[in-house]
């Protein structure tokens, strides 16, 4: 049985067309002012962006969902998780430092800010789930105890996962750092044979996980997994492409362990979420870069549904059935139907998140695309 997607494309001829009343006229025609009452305290969740990426939904398209909210008289905050890499993100306090310096304030949202795991992610819920590899999860309190959710994702690709949409945003987007951890860790870096001594990696890692061994034409950057982290910050640093992971069989156990983050953040709101995928600067990276690439394929439009694996499977296609640019990080896999996340990341499957997220009943790729 499928489930409803709803699209609107981003052609606009009069202010009735203009971008905010389409998310408004998205909201509407998903039903979605049914789902929050006056006793709802209802969890926003947006990627605030990391500093210097810009690509992240735009504040002033946020503030068009809170109004939305706002009608049923439901109190509602605007939120983010702490990061387990060491960037901008990774405390409260430079959190919403970014977050505020990205324009996230509530003079243009219209709603407060709240980091919801807390100042230095200690505010966490165990949530129980039963599944393959985590009997138990750690979601951040916040949104754990919030009534209800509007996941506001931007679609884009991810160096691990293939893509990240709306089931990424449940996943590591709701998990403390513990549980960022705990999905990452089964995929930690590892050093290849043309590391050339730099040190660059050396000076990134934040837990003194790296070590230069002297060999007999210089220095080779070495990796003690037990102070490992898993945050990535030597492989995002390396500019010789010396660090990697194990695709072939770390990477598809990563891909599960994020999905049953995502089912655990869904516990006790199943039925009061509301998604929002923008298909508009589809560029290769996550937003947790501090840069954004050149996109991969034109800007498409915005998707709404009460169903994260119909909203991401709809995405995907949608993303692959463009005309990939020249100029940007694909290097394969242009032309329309072709898979442009692998034409990235070619190491990675990202219909894998679909396909476990679908086994664990957390929603359905088969969808019905409605366009408005």
């Amino acid at each position: 049985m499928s489930n409803k997607v709803y699209f609107a494309d981003l052609r606009s001829r009069s202010n009735l067309e203009n971008k905010g009343n389409k998310i408004v006229n998205l909201f509407d025609k998903a039903g979605f002012k049914e789902l929050f009452t006056p006793e709802d305290l209802v969890a926003v969740k947006v990627h605030f962006g990391e500093r210097g990426n810009d690509s992240y939904v735009s504040p002033v398209m946020i503030r068009y969902l809170v109004d939305k909210i706002k009608e049923n008289g439901a109190k509602m905050f605007v939120t983010d998780t702490n990061t387990l890499y060491y960037g901008s993100r990774h405390n409260a306090v430079s959190h919403l430092e970014t977050a505020i310096l990205n324009g996230f304030d509530y003079s243009v949202v219209g709603a407060p800010l709240i980091i919801a795991d807390g100042l230095t992610s200690e505010n966490e819920e165990i949530v129980e789930i039963n599944q393959k590899h985590f009997k138990k999860v750690k979601i951040a309190g916040d949104l754990a105890k919030s009534t209800s959710m509007v996941v506001v994702s931007h679609f884009k690709g991810h160096g691990l996962s293939g893509f990240g949409g709306a089931l990424k945003n449940l996943a590591m987007g709701c998990a403390t750092i513990a549980g960022k951890l705990d999905q990452h860790k089964c995929a930690k870096p590892i050093i290849k044979d043309n590391c050339n001594g730099c040190a660059i990696c050396f000076d990134s890692c934040p837990t003194d996980a790296i070590i230069m061994k002297s060999v007999d034409n210089g220095l080779i950057a070495s990796i003690e997994y037990g102070s490992c982290v898993a945050c990535m910050n030597c492989m995002d640093s390396c500019e010789n492409e010396a660090i990697d992971v194990d695709w072939k069989n770390d990477i598809p156990l990563f891909v599960e362990r994020m999905m049953e983050y995502a089912y655990g953040a869904l516990n006790g709101k199943e039925n009061k979420i509301a998604y929002f995928n923008f298909l508009v600067n589809i560029t290769p990276d996550c937003d947790c870069v501090p840069w954004s690439d050149a996109p991969m394929v034109p800007d498409i439009g915005i998707l709404a549904s009460n169903d994260p694996v119909a909203i991401d499977t709809a995405s995907y296609d949608l993303v692959n059935s463009q005309k990939g640019f020249k100029n940007s990080l694909l290097d394969k896999n242009f032309k329309k139907g072709e898979d442009k996340f692998k034409g990235v990341w070619d190491g990675v499957d990202g219909t894998k998140q679909l396909e476990y997220a679908e086994k664990m009943g957390m929603g359905t790729r088969e969808y019905e695309l409605i366009r408005l």
